[in-house]
């Protein structure tokens, strides 16, 4: 560790973490582009340059956890999530925004993203060989559990009511199934429009149930009173106070974000459902920031295990990585601990430089990015609906996708009129995908004998475990009314 350390406090190692947090927080601010094309990009430029490979990875990593942060601004202040992960955030993060506490939801984000970044990044030094093994023990089958218990809880995030809850689940499970049958190939609900084959983009899907929708509600009332806009941070009482929260979404981020194809999104939404329970369902607050914020720092944390160690990539930025690693001759994989230890201890190194400088660089910067709420609203909003435009049609270069963008806009603002949440919408969606593979595979490998869903204690464990998360939301709803 100490020389893991001091490599990574080499004047260029320190230079080029500093530089990957600071693009990383830009990049995550616009939504459409993220931190897998950043990355994309800057790969053929740090080869060019003919950085060592620690450098390589330090900058990279740096911008991958540098745009966890960077996206819940836009999250918090606009309601424009640009990725699956920050959906969550945007519940009680924007409605802080809207009591004019925008100022301390940004704070908190940034001290939780710091917590739950270097407290998984202790548990990567200390864990990674331990943690890979484990899993490994998640097949198809257990992974299918896995998205069903991620569901079952989604009644913590419907408002009170299991029913709309399931039916927004639904819905995103509906939009999930658009596009080409991943087995046969068969077309499915394009309704002979071409431009659907590929499915619906999650850019186009997120943008427009939530930026859209949200100028659509701003239209209503056009002359509405401005709102003060607040500078104020978190004080160090309330970050004291959410102490805990961030110790549970750190951990069950860190742990989800060690099964392959889980990554962010699942650790949010558990971490945040977790958190209602533990507070009989009350409203957050900043605890509602400070939970899938950690969670989703120490899940992009744990998602370094198996691609260190197994060479399993567990997230579409990760799978960048990989390739990254193989472009300049570095295998990773069981024996990447014992043949690269250097690199290795570089990377915990510079992951913990890297979050104290993320830290350090945006929890000043907070009162600049809340001058963004200064601006009018009949200037603010047509930019919001600009940006959207030009981040979903630089996803496909397809004007299709702006009229879809569009019409989910206007889809989002029916459903929140009727009190429908949106969140769950969009873990359906993106658990969709997930499901229908794992539970496909499973099929093949059993014949399609449904007996292999309940093949293993760890999947039975899980299915008794989402079950009672399920009848206990249907309990409190009933003891409720």
């Amino acid at each position: 560790m100490a020389e893991g350390l001091a490599l990574a406090l080499q004047p260029l190692n320190l230079a080029l973490a500093a530089f990957g947090a600071f693009v990383g927080t830009l990049v995550g601010m616009l939504p459409g582009i993220g931190p897998i094309n950043a990355i994309a990009i800057l790969i053929p430029l740090a080869l060019a340059l003919d950085l060592p490979p620690e450098s390589v990875l330090i900058v990279l990593t740096a911008i991958y956890y540098g745009s966890q942060y960077g996206n819940s601004i836009s999250t918090i202040l606009l309601n424009v999530p640009g990725t699956a992960s920050a959906t969550v955030t945007a519940i009680d993060g924007y409605a802080l925004t809207q009591r004019g506490e925008g100022g301390s939801a940004l704070a908190m984000s940034a001290v939780a993203s710091f917590f739950g970044g270097t407290l998984s990044i202790l548990g990567l030094a200390l864990f990674a060989p331990l943690l890979s093994s484990w899993a490994l023990r998640f097949g198809p089958a257990e992974y299918f559990a896995l998205m069903v218990l991620a569901l079952s809880v989604l009644s913590s995030l419907s408002g009170g009511s299991v029913l709309k809850g399931a039916m927004a689940t639904l819905l995103g499970l509906a939009f999930a199934t658009v596009g080409f049958d991943p087995n046969s190939a068969v077309a499915r609900y394009t309704f002979g429009e071409l431009r659907l084959l590929d499915g619906v983009d999650f850019v186009v899907l997120t943008i427009g149930l939530f930026a859209i929708s949200e100028v659509l509600i701003a239209l209503e009332s056009p002359h509405a009173k401005e709102k003060p806009v607040t500078v104020h941070r978190a004080k160090l009482t309330e970050w004291f106070s959410a102490k805990g929260t961030m110790l549970r979404g750190t951990i069950i981020g860190f742990l989800v974000g060690v099964l392959p194809g889980a990554g962010g999104t699942v650790a949010s939404f558990a971490s945040y459902a977790a958190e209602k329970r533990f507070n009989n369902n009350q409203p957050l607050g900043l605890k509602g920031v400070a939970a899938p914020e950690a969670a989703n720092n120490a899940a992009s944390t744990g998602a370094m295990i198996p691609l260190l160690t197994l060479g399993v990539p567990g997230s579409g930025t990760t799978a960048v990585l990989l390739g990254a690693l193989l472009a300049i001759g570095i295998q990773p994989g069981p024996l990447f601990l014992t043949r690269h230890p250097d690199l290795f201890w570089a990377l915990v190194g510079s992951m913990i430089v890297g979050n104290v400088v993320l830290l350090a660089l945006n929890l000043p910067l907070v009162n600049v990015f809340i001058r963004i709420l200064s601006v009018p609203r009949w200037f603010l909003h047509p930019v919001i609906v600009v940006l959207s435009v030009v981040a979903v049609y630089s996803v496909n270069r397809s004007t299709f996708d702006i009229g879809l963008m569009a019409l989910l806009g206007i889809v989002g603002y029916a459903l929140r009129k009727s009190g429908f949440p949106l969140a769950p919408v969009v873990l359906g969606f993106v658990l969709g995908g997930l499901m229908e593979k794992s539970l496909r595979r499973a099929m093949a490998i059993s014949g399609g004998g449904w007996e292999i869903l309940f093949s293993s204690r760890l999947a039975v464990a899980i299915w008794v475990f989402a079950v009672l998360c399920l009848f206990a939301s249907l309990w409190r709803r009933s003891d409720r009314t």
